[in-house]
This record gives structure tokens, C-alpha cells and sequence, in this order.
């Protein structure tokens, strides 16, 4: 029996662009988190895809997005989810509803 690979958590104290999945930059070594208020988490598959990021406002989240990837490595859909309103969801690619 095949043990699926651990994601690789890592943090980013920004990002750049609008489109998703998002694109953190500037990462942080899990000792600077000691010094910052704010920073994006993000968990990422043994393929480099990211599975999850967390914006964290002290301590808190704030924003979250979950991805999900097709098996030819594009994203097919992004759960975005803030702690006061529902989750908005986006598909792409051929699991996009049909305008």
C-alpha cells in the first residue's frame, strides 16, 4: 500500500498578482514567524502545487484558500473562505459550469 507524500508547509510574508491560485513571494523561515504579526501559510504537494494557503493576522485566520488540481497539473477549483461569510467557489478548466 502506496503512503500518499506529506505536503511541505512553508510561509510567505506577501503576494503578488490577482489570479489564482495565488502567488506568495518573499518567503519567511519558521523562525522569523516569532517577530511577524502577518504572514501567508501554505501547504504544497510533492509535485510543487498548492494544496491550502492561510492569511494569519495574529494568530488568526483570516483568508483561506483550498485548491484542487487536475492530474495534467492545471487548477480545476479554489474555495475561498473568510471567517465572516460564506465560501465562495470557483471552478476552471472542464469543471467550470456551463455559461
Amino acid at each position: 500500500m502506496l503512503t500518499p507524500p506529506t505536503p511541505t508547509q512553508r510561509y510567505f510574508l506577501t503576494y503578488s498578482g490577482v489570479t489564482l491560485p495565488l502567488r506568495l513571494t518573499e518567503e519567511l523561515t519558521p523562525d522569523a514567524l516569532r517577530n511577524r504579526n502577518t504572514y501567508f501559510q501554505a501547504d504544497y504537494d510533492s509535485a510543487g502545487r498548492m494544496l491550502w494557503l492561510e492569511k494569519r493576522v495574529y494568530g488568526e485566520v483570516e483568508m483561506r484558500h483550498d485548491y484542487e488540481w487536475g492530474s495534467d497539473g492545471s487548477l480545476c477549483k479554489a474555495i475561498i473562505s473568510t471567517p465572516d461569510e460564506e465560501p465562495l467557489v470557483r471552478h476552471f478548466g472542464a469543471t467550470a459550469p456551463a455559461a
